[in-house]
């Protein structure tokens, strides 16, 4: 049904609404899409402005606010849950020189509707849809070089995705989606840069005050791993004790009841004592030391089970995520402020954590990565590199992934990676020197030796190397040693030292928003479509040299992580 209706009229657009409730009985979507553009800048305009400037305003902002009034209300009358979608544009997020009316009123369009967030509580939801150049009639009449600078006109069927998107996606609400050529979709501003304005609580403390668990029953004796001797064979140098509960908890600490934990390759390394300044004496003298090490990562999930009578953010039952050592253990006494909240002590958050954080904080700050790159991944099917290979992919970029077998490029292909090698059948050094003579501007390297020596000689000039790990030089018959290169890929990791604290929370909020928007997939190889885990089960904290051992052997896909406490996460299954 079409009606013809002048937007700046207010009779004439509630007389439009209007037929179309009498018509199907009542208003389930609808999509604000009036907008026009001036010739003639604002500040030569000699006119009054009723037919340029003050038109445009009335057609561009006016009418989207009033066709927005009489659509919610129509909705909440009918007491049902209703989408509407403002179409903003790019212009309304940057300024636009040119016709700086259309600017000011887009950027009026996407702060109207961001700011009606609150009427998700009525079951409305109002989103905002800002592209850059659709080739319609009024982009054509601009010129072609500023169409081409931004990379050439968006298809129509990316603006129909992104409107459905807003539409489908019930998290969103006085969400902006932005839609570029360059960079294809995402939502403006970031949590970074929401996180300069916001006033009230981050998003993740207040989630920690609405999800909560039932009190956790804390025993007299509970069992942990600990180093007791020196050794790069991770069982030899762990065994399993039983101690004692310490209670009260400290003033400032918190007691945590872990569920999950993570298992990384750099265990090997710190019940080695590798971590540790000082000489062997210096560091034997440290033993025993509770294991379970996640490097500069997020150890484990659990559930807060007693806090200090100091600590008054953290809630008993509360799920929270932990940045400290000693996460092979059933309890865990640490300060309160190091407790990192979350919405569930799932073991995908244990995986979103320690891989993505590694990944989505290296690739942007070391790696400084943009868009039009070619960013090569080693050992891409593991836990950090298959958010690595999303991330990149995500930002718009070649991505090249190496792997060795069928499965783990059958994941690697599902992630979307532009080309997957698999080093069973194929020669990475050969692929790279005919496909990518030029060099990858990123490389994303965690395998070390003979790979390392790879990596670096297939650097594109000005390219970043992001040594992440060295897996490969972990394991042997004395562990961890330099190579002959005297120690130049483990001088590069020993001097990612620095701890991006402040960038956690940024880049933790980024990853749960690219998740619940279904841009960032979490495979496991039984069903490739879901969270970087590795299928295989470890249950209960005896079975964590099991998992560190499987870890490296090669036949991990995806986050490796040990379940610390079955009964919980069979509730958590339940829930």
């Amino acid at each position: 049904m079409f009606i013809k209706c002048d937007v700046t009229n207010a009779g004439d657009l509630s007389a439009a609404f209007g037929k179309h409730v009498d018509t199907y009985g009542g208003l389930d979507i609808c999509i604000n899409c009036a907008g026009i553009a001036i010739k003639t800048l604002v500040y030569d305009d000699r006119s009054d402005g009723t037919s340029t400037w003050r038109h445009a305003v009335n057609v561009n902002l006016v009418a989207v606010i009033d066709g927005t009034r009489i659509a919610s209300q129509i909705m909440r009358s009918g007491k049902k849950p209703g989408v509407i979608i403002n179409i903003g544009s790019a212009a309304g997020l940057y300024p636009m020189n040119f016709d700086p009316i259309y600017s000011g009123t887009k950027a009026g369009v996407v702060m109207f509707t961001r700011s009606l967030a609150p009427l998700k509580r009525h079951g409305i939801r109002v989103n905002v849809l800002c592209p850059e150049f659709v080739q319609t009639n009024m982009a054509e009449q601009l010129s072609r070089r500023i169409i081409d600078v931004t990379g050439g006109y968006i298809k129509m069927e990316d603006i129909v995705n992104g409107t459905f998107e807003l539409i489908k996606d019930e998290s969103k609400a006085g969400a902006c989606l932005w839609i570029t050529k360059r960079r294809g979709m995402e939502y403006w501003p970031t949590p970074e840069e929401q996180r300069k304005y916001m006033l009230n609580l981050p998003k993740s403390k207040r989630m920690l005050t609405q999800n909560t668990f039932s009190t956790v029953q804390t025993p007299e004796f509970y069992e942990k791993i600990v180093v007791h001797t020196l050794s790069h064979n991770f069982r030899d140098a762990t065994r399993l004790e039983r101690v004692r509960l310490r209670l009260p908890v400290e003033p400032h600490n918190a007691l945590v009841k872990i569920i999950y934990a993570g298992v990384n390759a750099s265990d090997v390394n710190f019940s080695a004592g590798r971590y540790f300044s000082g000489g062997a004496k210096e560091t034997a003298a440290r033993l025993p030391l509770d294991a379970g090490f996640e490097v500069m990562d997020v150890l484990a999930v659990g559930i807060v089970a007693s806090v200090g009578d100091s600590v008054n953010h953290i809630k008993v039952g509360s799920p929270v995520a932990l940045m400290t050592f000693g996460a092979y253990s059933e309890f865990t006494q640490v300060p309160a402020k190091h407790l990192l909240p979350v919405p569930r002590p799932d073991p995908e958050v244990v995986a979103m954590l320690t891989s993505g954080l590694t990944a989505s904080i290296a690739l942007e700050k070391a790696g400084q990565m943009a868009s039009g790159q070619v960013v090569l991944v080693t050992a891409a099917a593991g836990g950090t590199g298959q958010f690595a290979v999303q991330l990149a992919k995500l930002a718009g970029n070649k991505v090249v992934a190496t792997c060795g077998g069928k499965s783990k490029a059958a994941v690697l292909s599902s992630l979307g990676v532009d080309r997957v090698i698999n080093y069973q059948n194929e020669k990475i050094k050969d692929v790279l020197k005919k496909e990518f003579p030029r060099g990858a501007d990123i490389i994303y390297e965690s395998v070390g030796g003979e790979m390392f020596d790879l990596c670096l000689n297939a650097l594109a000039v000005h390219g970043r190397l992001i040594v992440i790990g060295m897996i490969s030089q972990y394991q042997g018959e004395h562990g961890w040693k330099p190579r002959n290169y005297t120690g130049l890929c483990d001088k590069i990791l020993a001097k990612s030292q620095t701890v991006y604290a402040h960038l956690w929370q940024d880049h933790l909020d980024k990853l749960f928003d690219l998740y619940a928007s279904g841009k960032l997939k979490l495979c496991m190889t039984r069903c490739i479509q879901q969270v970087s885990l590795d299928p295989k089960k470890f249950v209960g904290v005896a079975s964590a040299p099991d998992a560190v051992e499987y870890l490296h052997s090669g036949k991990s896909v995806g986050k490796v992580v040990v379940c610390i406490d079955p009964s919980y996460s069979q509730t958590l299954a339940k829930l």
